[in-house]
C-alpha cells in the first residue's frame, strides 16, 4: 500500500510504484480533494514519468475529473497553475533521486502541499481494492493541453524579481530535469548572461553527476568560464543551490541567510523571523541571533516550513537542501524564484556572492552520513547509547541529529562540531552502531 513520506509518495518505478498504484492514487485524490475543475498534471524527464502522468490522467478521468497536461514542467509550475485555477495539482517526480525512482507530489486547490490530515485521508481511501487498473481504463478522454501555462509561469516567476544586471554571467545546471523546460528565459529577461549546462535529458541522466546533488559540476563550469556565480537545480526544480565565482558552495542555509539579512536591513522581514528545519547549520542560528532575527525550527520537509510560515504570517523560510519559500511569491519551494531573489540581492548590493555569503553567516563544520537500511531491524538501545555518547563528546559546541529519510531507505546522520575531524569521527561511531 502506498504511504506518504516527507514529500509525497516515492519508490522504484515499476517495482515499488506501479502505474496501477498511480491510477488508484488519482482516484483517491479525486475522492478526498473533490476538485471543482480540471486537475493540473506535470512531470519531470524520467523515462517512466510520461507513463505515470498518463496513469494519473486516466485515474482522474475514470471518476469524471478532467485534467490539464502541462507536460515537462517544474514542480513549482504545477503548484502555481494549481493556485491560479483553484484546483488540485499532481507532479510526477522523484525530485533528486536517480532516474529509476519516481513519485507523485500532490497539491491542494491553493497550490500547497497536503497536510498530514489530508494525507492520512488519502492513505485510507487508497485501501479500496476494487479500483480499476490502467489496462481496464484505456486512454483518458478528458485531458487538455496545458503547455501554454508553462510560458505564463515563466513570466510570473520573472516578474517576482528586479535584477536588471547586464554585467552578470551565471552558469546554470539544469540537472537534465524539469528545469530544462524553463531555462534560460526568466534569467535572461533581467539582462543576465546565462550559460545552461546539463540540459539534454534522455530519460536516464536526470540528476546523474549534475544538479544540486553534485554542485561540483557547476562549480567546475563557473571556474572554467570565469563566471560570476553558478546555480544548480534538482530534478524537479523546486530547489536550487549556488556556487560563488571560486566554485565554493553556497547552500540553502546561506541563501536564506543572505536573503534574511537583506530583507531585515530593508525592513521587509515581518516579525524579524525566519523559518528553517532541524537540519539547518548551527552557524545560521548564531548569525541570525547576532542580527536580532528570531529563528523558528520545524521538522524536515518544506511543507512543514510552509505551515509555520503561514501560522506566523512570516515571509521567508526553507531548508539547507535549497528548498526556499517566499510565501508572498509562491505557494511552495521554487528553485527559479529563489535563484531570481538571490540574483536581485547580488545586483542591488553590488557585491560578489562570495562576499555576501561570508558576511551572512559562518558555517560550522557539518557532515552528513547516509546509512542504508538492511533486512534486520536496528538495535534501538545500541543506537540510543551511541547518540548519547556523541552528545556528550560534542557538548555545547556541536550537535547530532539522527533520523530516517522520508524519501529513501536510509538513516541520515548529521553532525556539527568545531572541526570536520570531530564531526566525522562522531558520525562514524553512530553509523557503526547502526551497521552492527
Amino acid at each position: 500500500m502506498l504511504r506518504f513520506g516527507t514529500d509525497g509518495v516515492r519508490g522504484r518505478a515499476y517495482d515499488e510504484l506501479l502505474p496501477d498504484d498511480v491510477v488508484r492514487l488519482a482516484q483517491a485524490a479525486a475522492e478526498v480533494l473533490s476538485p471543482a475543475g480540471p486537475v493540473v498534471i506535470g512531470r519531470d524527464t524520467r523515462e517512466s514519468s510520461a507513463e505515470f502522468a498518463a496513469a494519473l490522467a486516466a485515474g482522474f478521468s475514470s471518476v469524471g475529473v478532467p485534467s490539464i497536461d502541462m507536460g515537462v514542467a517544474p514542480t513549482p509550475a504545477v503548484a502555481w497553475a494549481s493556485a491560479r485555477f483553484s484546483t488540485p495539482g499532481a507532479m510526477v517526480s522523484a525530485s533528486h533521486n536517480p532516474w529509476y525512482d519516481n513519485g507523485i507530489k500532490l497539491f491542494g486547490p491553493e497550490g500547497r502541499k497536503l497536510d498530514d490530515e489530508v494525507q492520512a485521508a488519502l492513505e485510507s481511501a487508497l485501501g479500496d481494492s476494487d479500483r480499476p487498473t490502467v489496462s481496464a481504463l484505456g486512454t483518458p478522454r478528458r485531458t487538455s493541453d496545458g503547455s501554454g501555462l508553462l510560458q505564463e509561469y515563466q513570466e510570473a516567476a520573472a516578474g517576482t524579481a528586479d535584477v536588471d544586471e547586464h554585467n552578470l554571467h551565471v552558469v546554470v545546471d539544469a540537472a537534465h530535469g524539469a528545469a530544462t523546460a524553463v531555462l534560460p528565459g526568466p534569467l535572461q529577461a533581467h539582462g543576465v548572461a546565462v550559460t545552461v549546462i546539463n540540459s539534454s535529458p534522455d530519460g536516464r541522466n536526470i540528476n546523474h553527476r549534475c544538479g544540486s546533488t553534485r554542485p561540483q559540476t557547476v562549480a567546475q563550469a563557473v571556474r572554467r568560464q570565469n563566471a560570476d556565480l553558478g546555480l544548480a537545480f534538482d530534478g524537479d526544480a523546486d530547489r536550487v543551490l549556488a556556487v560563488d565565482h571560486t566554485g565554493e558552495l553556497v547552500d540553502g542555509d546561506q541563501i536564506i541567510a543572505i536573503c534574511a539579512a537583506d530583507r531585515h536591513q530593508q525592513g521587509r522581514l515581518p516579525g524579524n523571523t525566519v523559518v528553517v528545519t532541524v537540519m539547518t547549520n548551527l552557524g545560521f542560528h548564531r548569525a541570525m541571533a547576532l542580527r536580532g532575527i528570531h529563528v523558528v525550527t520545524t521538522p524536515v520537509g518544506d511543507r512543514h516550513v510552509w505551515a509555520a510560515l503561514q501560522q506566523g504570517d512570516w515571509a521567508l523560510g526553507g531548508e539547507q537542501s535549497g528548498h526556499v519559500i517566499f510565501p508572498s511569491l509562491a505557494t511552495t519551494g521554487d528553485g527559479l524564484i529563489t535563484a531570481l531573489q538571490l540574483l536581485e540581492v547580488v545586483a542591488r548590493r553590488g557585491l560578489p556572492l562570495k562576499e555576501l555569503a561570508t558576511g551572512a553567516m559562518t558555517k560550522m563544520p557539518q557532515v552528513l552520513h547516509n546509512v542504508a537500511l538492511g533486512p534486520d531491524p536496528i538495535d534501538e538501545n545500541r543506537l540510543s547509547a551511541a547518540v548519547a555518547a556523541a552528545e556528550q563528546t560534542l557538548g555545547a559546541n556541536g550537535r547530532i541529529l539522527v533520523r530516517p529519510s522520508g524519501t529513501e531507505p536510509v538513516i541520515r546522520i548529521m553532525v556539527e562540531a568545531e572541526t570536520p575531524q570531530i564531526a566525522n569521527s562522531v558520525a562514524g561511531d553512530v553509523a557503526s552502531a547502526i551497521n552492527q
